[in-house]
């Protein structure tokens, strides 16, 4: 009677797991989709949890020197970035003709008494290209060239 008794309750306990595996599965046989996405929630925060634990955190000492050595390196790698920038300008500059250094002069083409008046003319525009222009500036700078 005892084997009868316990294959009974074995049969109600597997229709009692059907039962509830029916109210949350799907067709597929899978939870349906809420159950499912909070259940892999819970996953995660459980494998987060475990993971935050295995970090070793680093000591002061090491902390310094780790950045001092991003520090050089950052210079390091900057002033050569900086090396091939500079160099390529210089190229591009000599391949095109261009010399920064190089100031025309209207002074040298004209001779005799324009020569004068080219002078003035040159050294107005430079103080107007310098300073903020100014009413007093820009007068001169149209006399001149009227003249």
């Amino acid at each position: 009677m005892a084997k009868d008794q316990n294959a009974e309750a074995a049969k109600k306990v597997a229709e009692a797991e059907k039962s509830s595996k029916k109210k949350v599965a799907g067709k597929d046989g899978q939870p349906n989709a809420f159950a499912r996405f909070f259940k892999k929630i819970g996953q995660f925060f459980k494998d987060l949890k475990g993971e935050t634990k295995k970090i070793i955190w680093p000591d002061a000492k090491t902390v310094w020197k780790s950045t001092g050595v991003v520090i050089v390196v950052v210079i390091i790698i900057g002033a050569g970035i900086w090396l091939v920038d500079f160099g390529l300008s210089k190229g591009i500059d000599v391949v095109l003709g261009i010399n920064v250094n190089e100031t025309t002069s209207a002074v040298a083409e004209l001779p005799g008494e324009e020569e004068a008046e080219a002078e003035v003319v040159t050294e107005a525009a430079t103080e107007a290209a310098t300073e903020a222009p100014t009413e007093a500036a820009t007068e001169a700078v149209t006399e001149a060239v009227s003249e």
